[in-house]
């Protein structure tokens, strides 16, 4: 498990400090070229699809080491995560047919998006689901939750276009999409923003002279980087691309970095400190507080204050709330003081890395005032380019927040002109 990148003065990346989990024995892995594909880490909230291995462990490297992460108020909720588990049930049921009621056996979906309909954007379905809820049109005892209906396609067409939902729907709602609605809400689903970098894949910062240096020796890909190319709001099946193309170019890139800096440059002698410490004060922390009940806390205040939609005073309730929770972590405890496989170590560091994005999220989504993509603010309905066509950068450290432009000109294609999305 990796636990923290090694910079110099420089601010050069030279490799990372990491645990070996079986053993516990800590390590430098010394490299000229670190590449982070660590994915999302949209177990901030409690409504999840991300699998559990989704802890923004590269995220938390990265503002650990004074690295921004940029746009980080730009979370996508998918609109069909299964009531009480969070797995996804993709936009294929929607795309056969299927369609979302309310409690009332309403088409919703008709009333937000008359053209587009139950095949609109994932933001905008999502929010009509909240909006359904909030406005007690939900399903179920609590009301907490709408029903995807599939049943009139018939059985046959489910098990031969849907095989992978019917299991899904079986196993974790305990429903049969064939004879009764799926229960759904939004959930936690992607995250468009993350390490900055540009698009050969080398991740970029304002720490020296400009607003996009590049970290020497330090590439991001996948969903932990933002390159931006999901802007505010990804499409559908555009990760996929996105971990295709740029993870071609960045294997270019390092190749090329790496012929023309063919020699490692010394590491600086405290290259472990930080980690070392983190591990330190967890095996000798007594009365300290429960890493469950912390992380429990956490995914409870993003969930409630930095959900689908976002209100004023919630937001700013959850900013000093989820700084509450971070000196928490502080203070958190492990009783297994075993070097064999220690999970409870591991759910304490990753929790130190789940704290650093989930402070990087509010903080930027309580400073944004506007509605764009996945950020969608109930006093600022508007998307409001005069003031906000720009990228968010968070700055662990003092939890500071800087901007820079966002790019408007393809390299070779013509410029997109902004216009208001509508259905």
């Amino acid at each position: 498990m990796a636990l923290d990148l090694i910079r110099d003065e420089d601010g050069d990346v030279l490799g990372v400090v990491a645990m070996e989990i079986e053993t516990s024995e800590v390590m430098i892995l010394q490299a000229r070229a670190t590449l982070f594909a660590t994915g999302g880490a949209a177990r901030i909230f409690q409504a999840s699809t991300n699998a559990y291995i989704n802890t923004g462990d590269g995220l938390g490297m990265a503002a650990r080491a004074g690295i921004p992460l940029e746009d980080m108020e730009f979370f996508q909720f998918h609109p069909t995560g299964v009531y009480g588990a969070g797995v996804l049930i993709s936009e294929g049921v929607r795309g056969e047919g299927g369609y979302l009621i309310n409690k009332d056996g309403e088409r919703f979906m008709l009333r937000y998006a008359p053209n587009a309909q139950d095949l609109a954007s994932r933001d905008v379905v999502s929010r009509a689901i909240a909006t359904e809820i909030k406005e007690g049109r939900g399903c179920g005892k609590h009301g907490d939750h709408v029903l995807l209906k599939v049943d009139h396609i018939g059985d046959a067409v489910i098990r031969q276009r849907l095989p992978g939902i019917r299991e899904i729907s079986l196993k974790f709602a305990h429903v049969d999409p064939a004879l009764a609605p799926i229960p759904v809400v939004p959930t936690a689903h992607y995250m468009m923003g993350g390490i900055p970098t540009n698009y050969h894949g080398q991740v970029v910062a304002p720490y020296k002279t400009g607003p996009e240096e590049v970290v020497q020796g330090f590439y991001a890909v996948g969903e932990c980087a933002c390159v931006s190319v999901h802007g505010a709001n990804r499409l559908g099946c555009n990760s996929l691309l996105d971990l295709l193309v740029f993870g071609r170019e960045v294997a270019r890139q390092i190749i090329e970095d790496l012929q023309r800096n063919p020699h490692p440059k010394p590491l600086p002698y405290d290259a472990a400190d930080r980690p070392l410490a983190r591990l330190a004060r967890l095996k000798s922390q007594k009365n300290g507080e429960s890493v469950a009940e912390v992380g429990a806390e956490m995914r409870r205040v993003m969930q409630n204050h930095c959900g689908v939609f976002r209100f004023p005073d919630l937001l700013a309730q959850g900013v000093e709330k989820i700084r509450t929770v971070a000196e928490r972590v502080k203070n958190t405890m492990i009783n297994d003081q075993s070097k064999v496989f220690n999970t409870a170590c591991v759910e304490a560091l990753e929790l130190d890395n789940l704290i650093e994005v989930a402070q990087a999220t509010m903080v930027s989504a309580a400073a944004r005032q506007e509605s764009r993509g996945g950020h969608a603010r109930d006093d600022f309905p508007q998307r409001d380019d005069d003031h906000w066509l720009k990228h968010s950068l968070y700055f662990s450290e003092g939890q500071k927040l800087d901007y820079k432009p966002v790019r408007l000109k393809p390299l070779s294609v013509e410029s997109f002109p902004l216009k208001a999305r509508v259905y």
